[in-house]
């Protein structure tokens, strides 16, 4: 199998496991990234069994494509590989990681602000006007 055919498998693979769009994924710019460290920490032939095998309903998964998954999924959201201790893969990832997306934020200490700026209503209505309800 190509380069390109195993990265468009693990990203079709990675929106099948995150629930976001593969157009989601590609644009954080770390689909090859991710696809490298999924490969690297898992093995060539769990990775290649994750990468054909998934197609298969979860309760007929095994144990170990199972936690593959599970960290797969855990990498996408968090930029991060499980482990002790958990390997941070970059910043970017970091920043990048799925968890801020879902939430509808951006990551901590991740974009310029002076100290405090995270207490700031900015355009939110009804945060830090003291009422707690919205503002029309």
């Amino acid at each position: 199998m190509s380069l390109t055919d195993d990265v468009h498998r693990f990203t079709a693979l990675s929106a099948r496991l995150t629930g976001f769009e593969e157009s989601d994924l590609e644009a954080t710019g770390l689909t090859e990234v991710y696809r490298a460290v999924a490969a690297e920490r898992l093995g060539a032939a769990r990775f290649a069994r994750l990468l054909f095998e998934l197609g298969e309903p979860d309760d007929v998964m095994d144990g170990e494509l199972r936690e593959a998954a599970r960290t797969v999924t855990y990498l996408w959201y968090t930029g991060s590989w499980p482990g002790p201790p958990p390997i941070v893969v970059s910043p970017r990832a970091y920043a990048e990681g799925l968890v801020w997306k879902a939430a509808g934020l951006k990551a901590p200490a991740t974009e310029p602000g002076s100290y405090g700026s995270w207490g700031e209503a900015g355009d939110r209505p009804g945060v830090g006007d003291g009422t707690g309800e919205s503002r029309p």
